[in-house]
């Protein structure tokens, strides 16, 4: 069928499954206290969408998320359940939105999970998403491992998907296996063939998580998973903040791309969910990790110092950072010098190729930046050096 799906100029949703799908990632456990600070700052933040659990999981776990869902003010929240008729029924009163009834689309994972064929499986979508609608849902149909799926059958569930009154499918890349050109082919074909609206949920197995979401973008995808700091199974799923980061900051993309999400609060919301799940951010983690505006090479802080354009994509600004300039076994004499300034030190420039010797010697030994207090102790060796040496003459 042809589609009449019409994105226009309406933004890419975030859907982001932190507090489900980050929460599965092994050992990470978030108190209820927690999930609501992490669905606050997702909502202040300007994200539309929440993933807040799993109903099935028990009494425990519905009050959690009929917690999140009345904590809420404009976000919408989706729970996330099986396409079963218990699991279904779980879902009642906990003040959700959505729902996605996730089936496993692969003939791999529909034989030896389910022992299930095609077409039992068909059958069984227009009662289940019956169910779900008349507790009030809106019903989205999760493809899992779709991408070891042929695209015939993903085109026949999403044609009985539609049929059923469904309102959007979800393509879940679950063992992270696609790359960016396979994922724009496969996210086309499907945007183009059905009126539902089109979901991306990509795992980085491969490292490709980011790469895929954007390129499902691209491929006109409606919606796209995420979760903050890349939580989830394995080696996680596509980091909130890169995607949101790279749609708002690349050219290329299209226009529509960009949510309306406070950069700048990036940051703060993965500093939050490293703090709650016990996961202590790389320092060159994209975006918000310690180091990724940190500066040592001496041809790179020249460079910054006469124009922050020559090694920067973007202002740090933008996500709330700002660049820092350190010395190290790779710095100048010209970086030496200004960091110097910066303390009210005027070095010349034979003090400055001296303490450069230093700084190789100290950084193999110390395996790390020296500090303010350590650099102006190299100062006072310096001066205490100089001294003697004028004594002595």
């Amino acid at each position: 069928m042809a589609s009449c799906q019409s994105l226009s100029d309406a933004p890419v949703v975030i859907n982001d499954t932190t507090l489900r799908d980050g929460e599965q990632t092994a050992g990470v456990a978030f108190s209820l206290t927690e999930k609501l600070a992490i669905a606050s700052a997702l909502e202040q933040a300007g994200v539309t969408e929440l993933e807040v659990g799993i109903p099935a999981m028990g009494p425990a776990e519905q009050e959690v998320i009929q917690a999140i869902t009345a904590s809420l003010t404009t976000a919408e929240a989706m729970g996330w359940c099986r396409m079963l008729p218990q699991d279904i029924a779980c879902c009642r009163g906990l003040g959700l939105d959505w729902v996605d009834l996730s089936i496993p689309a692969s003939e791999q994972q529909r034989q030896s999970k389910l022992g299930l064929t095609e077409s039992q499986l068909l059958a069984q979508i227009p009662e289940r998403v019956a169910l779900a609608k008349d507790l009030g849902l809106r019903v989205c149909i999760g493809l899992e491992d779709a991408s070891r799926a042929s695209l015939s059958s993903l085109l026949r569930v999403a044609d009985a998907a539609q049929a059923a009154g469904a309102s959007r499918i979800r393509y879940a890349d679950t063992l992270g296996i696609l790359e960016p050109f396979g994922c724009f082919e496969q996210l086309n074909a499907l945007v183009n063939h059905t009126d539902l609206q089109v979901e991306m949920h990509a795992h980085n197995d491969l490292g490709l998580a980011t790469a895929n979401s954007l390129a499902a973008v691209r491929a006109g995808a409606y919606s796209v998973n995420t979760t903050v700091a890349g939580l989830g199974e394995r080696a996680g799923n596509a980091p909130l903040e890169e995607v949101v980061a790279a749609l708002a900051l690349l050219p290329s993309l299209p226009a529509r791309s960009a949510p309306a999400i406070a950069l700048a609060k990036l940051p703060q919301i993965c500093q939050l969910v490293a703090l709650s799940s016990g996961r202590q951010l790389s320092q060159q983690k994209s975006i918000v990790g310690e180091g990724v505006f940190t500066h040592e090479s001496g041809i790179h802080v020249a460079g910054l110092l006469k124009d922050p354009n020559n090694y920067q994509a973007f202002q740090p600004e933008i996500v709330g950072r700002s660049h820092q300039m350190v010395l190290g076994k790779h710095s100048g004499t010209r970086a030496i010098q200004a960091i110097y300034q910066h303390q009210g030190i005027e070095l010349s420039h034979s003090q400055a190729q001296q303490l450069r010797g230093w700084l190789r010697d100290w950084a193999e030994c110390h395996k790390r930046n020296p500090n303010q207090l350590e650099l102006a102790a190299f100062y006072q060796q310096l001066q205490t050096i100089n001294s003697e040496q004028i004594v002595a003459a």
